[in-house]
């Protein structure tokens, strides 16, 4: 099927929702195997999946949406995001980095502001209705499990691949520059049998909307069996792998003093990167100017595997810390995924983000074209999670879709519309997204998401933790020692 055309059918369809005559759609050309743009064309789905793209659809539309002044793209694939805790963070974590931990937030910092049970629903909501509202259709929700977890995924009308981390040790500082291991490898056992119940569940849930992602928390975190072990149920179940590894010059010392390699070696080592493996961050590769390690093949490593990469700019970007670079992960082959790994979730801003600092890295504006980074949101993200029928406007394909209103005023002057989106207009012009053929957003309110009840109990929540953070630090320090004020109260 080229751009154009119509899905074969073998019965009576369900209503059909026609868009008619577009101003412009994003559509799959199989004959390249990438996103062209069509004109004044139309697209027509029923029973949650594409029916026509093209021009001069002539079957009968039981709604029709007029497509003058739209942009029809693909919905957004998110790959690595963590919902249920990054929301708790909002101005506290945006200037945090511990100085002898190189600048890492994650081992003095993020736990003593993270989220506990009774914070996760109204976390979880703020997260999808952002994404929601940024174009996202499907996303990775990297969490440790939680009540009620499922039903939060298939309320929100998104298409949720769960993936419940597990791991065989958690990490702490005393003092703010060592990082230790409290290590239970029969707990890090029984969770991963927990978690693939969930997935078990999520699979077989009756939204037909949720799936499931096997991941093994973090690399320092996880013994060497329990690696194997999860990739090896990934393997039988064909599932997505995915974890976190060079994410922090903490852990590429740490790994290399325990193994002599570097996580991405180690990790090629055990045999646990291929097609299906995606790794989240992939930061601190053997040849980064922070590592100074005596090879140059991790690279190399990733791209002879097939390994993806999730790529999330903001959250590190905050700490001064960025991948080296984009472009040159792609030009050697790797598949280069996007994630919204903090607040806000906001898939557009990371897509711009992504451009941004591989240019800035790269000391060049062709270091990845606009092309790259909306196919690693979209064609990229859909072959991570080992799908072929999202992130992509065809006949056949679910109908996960975002109308884009090219009159918005951040849209105008609208030369080439993709790149006006992610450079100037951002969430802004997004006027509706459908998930599965079903309308989850309209004219910048989520449809099936009480948002701003979500953001009201999110603050309820955020001022218990903040209470107790003092508490739970290393040294005992105010929470405005610990958060500087930008300014002080008067």
């Amino acid at each position: 099927m080229s751009a154009s055309g119509e899905a074969a059918g073998d019965g009576a369809r369900g209503p059909t929702t026609l868009i008619r005559g577009a101003e412009r759609v994003v559509a799959y050309d199989e004959a390249t195997a990438g996103h062209v743009y069509l004109t004044d064309a139309d697209v027509a789905f029923a029973d949650g999946r594409i029916v026509f793209v093209g021009r001069g659809f002539r079957g009968t539309a039981d709604t029709v949406i007029e497509g003058r002044g739209l942009m029809v793209m693909p919905g957004l694939v998110d790959i690595h995001s963590h919902p249920s805790t990054e929301p708790m963070y909002r101005g506290l974590n945006e200037e945090l980095g511990s100085p002898g931990l190189y600048n890492s937030s994650l081992y003095e910092y993020m736990p003593i502001f993270r989220s506990d049970p009774a914070a996760k629903p109204a976390c979880t909501r703020v997260a999808y209705s952002e994404m929601l509202l940024s174009g996202v259709t499907t996303v990775a929700d990297l969490s440790m499990q939680h009540d009620g977890w499922i039903d939060l995924a298939a309320e929100s009308g998104l298409r949720v691949c769960l993936a419940p981390m597990f791991r065989s040790a958690g990490w702490r500082t005393a003092n703010g520059h060592v990082v230790e291991y409290d290590w239970d490898e029969k707990a890090g056992e029984a969770a991963m049998r927990e978690a693939l119940d969930l997935i078990d569940q999520a699979i077989s849930h009756p939204s037909g909307r949720l799936s499931g992602m096997v991941i093994p928390a973090q690399i320092d975190t996880c013994s060497e069996g329990l690696l194997r072990q999860s990739f090896a149920e990934a393997k039988a179940r064909d599932l997505p792998w995915q974890t976190h590894a060079a994410q922090s010059v903490v852990e590429f010392h740490e790994i290399t003093r325990r193994h002599g390699k570097t996580p991405i070696g180690w990790l090629g080592a055990l045999g646990v990167l291929s097609d299906r493996s995606i790794i989240g961050h992939a930061i601190f590769l053997d040849d980064h100017p922070s590592t100074r390690w005596s090879t140059r093949s991790d690279l190399d490593c990733l791209a002879e595997t097939g390994t993806m990469v999730a790529h999330c700019p903001t959250v590190f970007v905050r700490r001064g810390i960025a991948m080296r670079d984009t472009g040159r992960y792609l030009r050697r082959g790797v598949g280069v995924g996007i994630g919204t790994d903090t607040y806000p979730h906001n898939m557009l801003s990371e897509l711009r983000l992504a451009a941004y600092v591989a240019r800035l890295q790269d000391g060049s504006p062709r270091a990845v074209a606009t092309t790259d980074i909306f196919n690693a949101a979209t064609l990229t993200g859909a072959r991570a999670l080992r799908r072929d029928d999202i992130g992509r406007l065809a006949p056949g394909c679910r109908a996960d879709l975002v109308l884009v209103g090219l009159d918005h005023p951040s849209m105008r002057p609208a030369h080439d519309a993709i790149r006006t989106l992610i450079y100037a207009s951002d969430d802004r012009a997004i006027r509706a997204v459908y998930v599965d053929g079903r309308k989850v957003v309209e004219e910048g309110r989520v449809l099936t998401i009480d948002h701003a009840a979500a953001s009201a109990a999110l603050a309820e929540a955020q001022r218990r933790i903040v209470e107790r953070a003092p508490g739970l630090d290393w040294a005992k320090r105010s929470l405005d020692a610990i958060v500087p004020p930008t300014f002080r109260t008067m």
